[in-house]
């Protein structure tokens, strides 16, 4: 079955095709790029489960150790464990790490993720049942968990060369926190597994914003009913964030780049209003991506998206 619109397939791809033209990419900048997204994946992963440091408090606590006035010890410890997390990806990454997902990798990132706010339970599956607060799916019994893993390890292994990467790397995301194998940690070692994916087929760190923490969950709710194209386009539309961001920082200022505008200021010189760009926006129809709550496109997209519909309707 295909989840990914093809148009928006297209586009990632293409945008995937430019960064790799570009390569080898400058070290310096790339080593930036990463700091700074490895520090907004940390401060967003941990704020969607509720942890209230802001994302420059992350930043100091990581980079410079500060211990910040008024916040909890665990909300410390789970920024700094994340970030020994991804550091881990990278380096995996870095070392040639091809290998298909293993259960043992899996918790071996829930054993990073948690390894100072529940070393009891770090890297190790629950042993009682759980129930998932707002939310209408039960996970399974905790003795199925084993047996789910399992499956989940099988279905991957199966379905690498069947299905689109990005596909792929949703999907196992959802039946990650479906199956909730563990106690805590479950959303923040999904995310990282479906990074992990995405990063050894070349794309940057992929980051689930906090400000779209009602969308996420509703797509996750929506998979769990069976309907997996919602979660899977939430996920490409954070996949196409990224690269926007890469090629934006990393194309030579020598070659021509496309300029970001907010959709409010671009409006005024297209034929739609901001409110229906924010709408084509929002369902992968338009090249865009968000920064903080604000969308941003480019004349080009645009043009590029007017040109889309003119051969479509001459199609029909």
């Amino acid at each position: 079955m295909k989840y990914l619109d093809k148009d928006l397939q297209i586009r990632i791809e293409r945008k995937l095709k430019e960064l790799n033209k570009l390569r080898p990419l400058p070290p310096s900048a790339v080593k930036k790029l990463q700091e700074q997204f490895q520090i907004e994946m940390t401060y967003n992963s941990n704020a969607i489960e509720g942890n209230s440091l802001t994302l420059k408090e992350t930043f100091l606590v990581i980079n410079e150790g500060i211990t910040i006035k008024g916040k909890p010890l665990k909300d410390h410890l789970e920024a700094k464990n994340h970030q020994v997390a991804l550091e881990y990806l990278y380096d995996f990454i870095k070392k040639g790490g091809q290998q298909t997902i293993s259960e043992q990798l899996l918790r071996s990132l829930h054993q990073l993720v948690v390894q100072d706010t529940d070393k009891e339970w770090a890297g190790k599956y629950r042993n009682s049942n759980v129930i998932i607060a707002g939310a209408d799916h039960i996970p399974p019994d905790a003795l199925e968990v084993p047996h789910e893993m399992r499956r989940l390890i099988t279905w991957l292994r199966q379905n690498k060369d069947k299905l689109h990467i990005i596909e792929l790397a949703a999907i196992l995301h959802h039946k990650l926190v479906y199956t909730h194998p563990f106690f805590d940690g479950n959303g923040r070692t999904a995310r990282l597994a479906m990074n992990l994916l995405l990063m050894q087929a070349g794309y940057p760190l992929v980051i689930i914003l906090k400000n779209d923490r009602k969308k996420y969950y509703r797509v996750l709710s929506q998979g769990d009913k069976g309907n997996l194209t919602p979660l899977v386009r939430f996920v490409a539309q954070a996949v196409n964030r990224s690269l926007d961001i890469y090629l934006k920082i990393l194309t030579p200022v020598s070659q021509k780049r496309e300029k970001y505008f907010p959709l409010s200021e671009i409006s005024k010189k297209t034929p739609y209003s901001a409110k229906y760009l924010n709408l084509l926006a929002r369902y992968g129809h338009l090249e865009a991506h968000k920064e903080g709550r604000i969308w941003l496109t480019t004349k080009e997209a645009i043009e590029r998206y007017i040109q889309n519909r003119k051969r479509k309707r001459k199609k029909v």
